[in-house]
């Protein structure tokens, strides 16, 4: 396998890349993964050594400088392989830019050479079991102390919890509930007062480790505030917002591109009284459906990450735009694919029972469809 480090200039070229890693070193083993729900630290691994952890981190600490139209194409090939190894890696390259952002450089200095290499994970926290997509309603808390904030708290659904080295959480600093009264913090996976609760047992997206994290008098460095108090708001719409909706939506698009190719291959080979299915108009129909709902979710996805690119401001409402739509046509398209599979479809044997079950959770991470139709529609309207 070749390595590269550099930052690719033309994405076309990281893309392909990405397309070779995925599907040699990602894809053999997910199905084993996600029965067996296994983390995918190997492929984390293989990602590092190419520099794609560190994708989005700018070439001077030592990142690809990767903008959104190449962090999607990335992404959506590595979610061809494997949906959940794509999430974690989503996951970590918030908690990257977050550090370039806006990190104590001490701070940046210790964590970012690693992260981008793939030797340390990062993992953001924000959801609550009374939160839900409202990042507002969060309750846990952090008390300066001194050099140091006790925090206390739990976040749930959390992404790589119990196997990420570095948390990126939204906390509350100020009294108020309020989004002025959010702080972001980094909390370090063995630092005394956290603790993870069990593994969860999702109907997919099965290999990305999600759990619940417990802040129990948590005592962590003042240093390691993310910008400054009251700011979380403002980290969390500069990394979550405008950059992991693009990633969400990328995996999406990836598991549609690949519903749709597993269709068409079928249906050229599968015969059924001497003709292949392919033949018949109710097949073809949900094909058309499949390359229609595709060429328009990934011509949307690059049309919202190229104009957040050139205006980071249109950031959240590109990225909201392009994760609904692609995250619904996912699940179209894999529930189509399944009706062209039949009986095969829904089997563990054929790899779109998983496209569909990973695809229905990406209606719900993030922010859910509705909460997203709600977002745009206000920005439409002045609201």
């Amino acid at each position: 396998m070749e390595h590269k480090t550099s930052f690719l200039g033309d994405y076309q070229e990281s893309r392909t890349l990405a397309q070779q890693i995925a599907k040699n070193h990602i894809a053999p083993d997910a199905p084993e993964r996600d029965l067996n729900h296994t983390f995918p630290s190997e492929c984390i691994r293989i990602l590092g050594e190419t520099g794609f952890m560190g994708l989005i981190v700018s070439e001077d600490h030592g990142g690809f400088g990767a903008g959104r139209v190449g962090f999607t194409s990335v992404v959506e090939e590595i979610s061809k392989a494997c949906a959940s190894t794509a999430l974690v890696l989503v996951s970590h390259a918030i908690v990257t830019k977050a550090i370039e952002l806006a990190a104590d450089k001490t701070v940046a200095k210790r964590w970012l050479s690693d992260m981008v290499k793939g030797h340390s994970l990062g993992a953001f926290a924000v959801h609550e079991p009374d939160s839900g997509s409202n990042a507002g309603a969060i309750t846990t808390r952090a008390v300066k102390d001194g050099d140091l904030y006790i925090v206390n708290g739990s976040k749930f659904f959390i992404t790589s919890a119990g196997e990420a080295d570095l948390y990126l959480v939204l906390v509350r600093t100020a009294s108020e509930k309020s989004p002025q009264g959010m702080s972001t913090i980094l909390i370090e996976k063995d630092n005394p007062g956290l603790a993870f609760g069990r593994l969860e047992n999702k109907m997919g997206l099965t290999s990305t480790s999600s759990r619940e994290m417990f802040f129990n008098d948590c005592r962590v460095p003042s240093k390691n505030l993310i910008g400054k108090e009251s700011e979380g708001s403002q980290v969390i719409g500069q990394t979550v917002v405008g950059w992991g909706f693009f990633g969400a939506a990328a995996i999406s698009a990836g598991i549609a591109n690949l519903t749709k190719e597993l269709s068409i291959k079928h249906a050229k080979e599968r015969m059924i009284a001497g003709q292949p299915i392919g033949v018949h108009q109710a097949v073809q129909f949900m094909i058309s459906d499949m390359i229609l709902g595709y060429e328009a979710s990934e011509s949307l996805l690059m049309s919202c990450a190229a104009k957040a690119d050139a205006s980071p401001d249109t950031a959240a409402i590109n990225g909201f735009k392009a994760k609904l739509f692609a995250s619904e046509v996912a699940v179209d398209a894999t529930h189509k694919a399944i009706q062209v599979l039949g009986g095969h479809g829904y089997c563990r044997d054929y790899v779109v029972e998983r496209l569909f079950r990973d695809a229905r959770g990406l209606m719900l991470h993030f922010k859910t469809s509705e909460w997203l139709r709600q977002d745009i529609a206000k920005a439409a309207l002045g609201l």
